[in-house]
């Protein structure tokens, strides 16, 4: 499989030097004999600027005129890359998502990907062009342009991979997947691979390396991904046989020695809010989450704890940071259906997730999380659990520590 599409996000190509940059990554790979299409995000806080600038003009916004604007990031930078190629003697030429096209839904804004016309592109790729594409963009059922929603060039460059039947690789600022945030964990070591199914279940619980969407993606379709540094250098990167950098995202059977615990992820959005002495009787959870749910405002962790006559709880539960004061509001308006006597909310909580595919055939994992959290005196609010991850929520003022004793506890630690 000698197709691959390179994908570089906003830092990447935050100005021409490192634009200038990325062309010789791709020089690099073209010298390999691959055959290359590039995705690109907007140059770092283009995008930004271009949402601002649109709600500035209307608050109450034309969702496709929306689009129009925000998408004129990424066919800035696919020009420049495929200009400063062509410099460097390289056959290539910029493509925008309905020139290929991105077949999308109708859903503007945050558009899903439903098919790709990747013929033409493809040949031309076997002919020797680079094909320098646009992420983030498609082209929806009214024939307007339709964005992704954020993050969506990583998405982009997957499904554009699963149609060429290509390899992807992702370059990001850092050089791999790290066991946990290096900038916290000075320890965190860089993993060679790590399962579609961990590195899903990390990006979903707070690691920014990879967009949830395009990690789904390469695991429907089995496109063979690795997370790369577009700051090393392309000329000292030797990419023959099996010495390509960064780490590869990949089925299970082909990781030959499982760990028990691959990563620690942590969530900072998080927000905690509880009824206290809320009538125990049937119907009363139906009349808290349903409102939140008709008010598209979703719920994580449940905690419920009844009270010694069985005639009152107390409900603690978990939603996204920014929906907070929705989820107050929502409640309060419904108290007298509920039946609680007090609500409070806190943003001073964060998510720590444990995370392997191990744990499908250990015991105790679960066991030594709770022993090493709780002799560091770090309480535990809430739990929820799945086949491959287990999360806690604790106070804010330990996510350090909290990191650190787990990293080591789970043997995840780097040899000095």
């Amino acid at each position: 499989m000698n197709r691959l599409v390179m994908k570089f996000g906003g830092t990447s190509v935050a100005d021409l030097e490192r634009i200038r940059n990325v062309a010789r990554h791709v020089k690099r790979e073209v010298d390999a004999g691959n055959k290359v299409a590039v995705v690109v995000s907007a140059m770092a806080g283009q995008t930004d600027q271009l949402v601002a600038w649109a709600k500035e003009a209307s608050a109450i916004h034309d969702a496709r005129e929306y689009d129009a604007v925000v998408a004129t990031g990424e066919q800035v930078t696919s020009g420049l890359l495929a200009l400063v190629l062509q410099g460097m003697d390289i056959s290539a030429r910029s493509w925008l998502g309905w020139q290929i096209p991105i077949r999308t839904d109708a859903v503007h804004g945050a558009a899903r990907i439903v098919d790709i016309e990747a013929e033409e592109i493809g040949g031309r790729m076997d002919d020797g062009q680079v094909a320098v594409i646009a992420g983030f963009q498609g082209l929806g059922p009214d024939n307007r342009v339709a964005t992704l929603g954020r993050g969506g060039s990583d998405t982009s460059a997957v499904a554009l991979a699963a149609a060429l039947d290509a390899r992807c690789h992702i370059y990001t600022d850092v050089d791999g997947v790290y066991t946990t945030d290096p900038r916290i964990v000075s320890k965190a070591r860089k993993l060679e691979r790590i399962s579609y199914e961990e590195m899903l279940e990390m990006a979903s619980l707070g690691a920014k390396v990879l967009q949830t969407r395009s990690v789904e993606a390469a695991m429907i379709h089995r496109v063979p991904l690795r997370v790369r540094s577009s700051f090393d250098d392309p000329e000292t990167v030797d990419v023959s046989g099996n010495n390509i950098p960064g780490t590869l995202v990949c089925d299970e059977d082909e990781i030959v020695e499982q760990e028990v615990v691959s990563g620690i992820a942590y969530s900072r959005n998080e927000a905690k809010v509880t009824l206290a002495r809320v009538r125990d009787k049937p119907g009363v959870s139906a009349r808290i989450f349903g409102p939140l749910s008709e008010s598209e405002i979703n719920v994580d962790m449940i905690v419920q704890n009844v009270s010694g006559d069985g005639k009152y709880t107390d409900l603690t539960f978990t939603v996204s940071e920014n929906d907070l004061e929705r989820a107050l509001k929502v409640i309060e308006e419904a108290k007298d259906e509920i039946e609680y006597e007090d609500l409070t909310g806190s943003t001073e909580v964060v998510k720590v997730s444990v995370i392997g595919i191990g744990m499908r055939s250990h015991a105790g994992v679960a066991a030594k999380m709770f022993r090493t959290l709780a002799d560091r005196n770090i309480n535990i609010q809430a739990i929820t659990t799945s086949e491959i991850k287990i999360s806690v929520l604790i106070d804010s003022a330990y996510t350090e520590l909290a990191l650190r004793s787990l990293h080591t506890a789970y043997g995840l630690d780097a040899e000095t």
